[in-house]
């Protein structure tokens, strides 16, 4: 039975996720951290085994990001990204109420971009903005 379940950021859960679609992970300390500085997450469970998760960062008025949407490949084209995002973005409609101009941004995976689309998510050149940019680690 497919469970959903808000802000349970299991450090353990999270890492397993990440090594499942492919990313590595951290290590624990810094994922609890990571998890520490979240403000919204939404897990996903069949019965008890976790099998998606989602996040959203930012300052929680004007620029909000949504983050590590992930699934394991098993459950994967079955709707439960659907799900993730359904949730991330009612909780995003509960702030944009305070903030109407509110920015929401997401960087998805290589040639993922279509799913995200189906919620209304744009490229930046789209949006007549610039590029994407991410700070290249030395």
């Amino acid at each position: 039975m497919i469970n959903v379940k808000e802000n349970i950021n299991n450090v353990k859960e999270f890492n397993y996720l990440y090594d499942s679609v492919g990313w590595g992970h951290y290590d624990e300390k810094i994922s609890k951290k990571a998890m520490e500085n979240t403000l919204y997450s939404v897990s996903i469970y069949d019965d008890n085994n976790i099998i998606g998760y989602g996040r959203i960062i930012g300052d929680a008025i004007c620029f909000l990001y949504i983050h590590d949407v992930m699934v394991i490949p098993k459950y994967q084209s079955k709707k439960i990204g659907t799900i993730i995002m359904n949730k991330l973005l009612e909780q995003i409609e509960e702030i944009r109420k305070e903030n109407p101009n509110l920015k929401v941004y997401l960087g998805a995976s290589k040639n993922r971009e279509g799913f995200y689309e189906k919620f209304g998510f744009v490229n930046r050149t789209d949006a007549n903005l610039g590029h994407g940019m991410i700070l290249k680690n030395k």
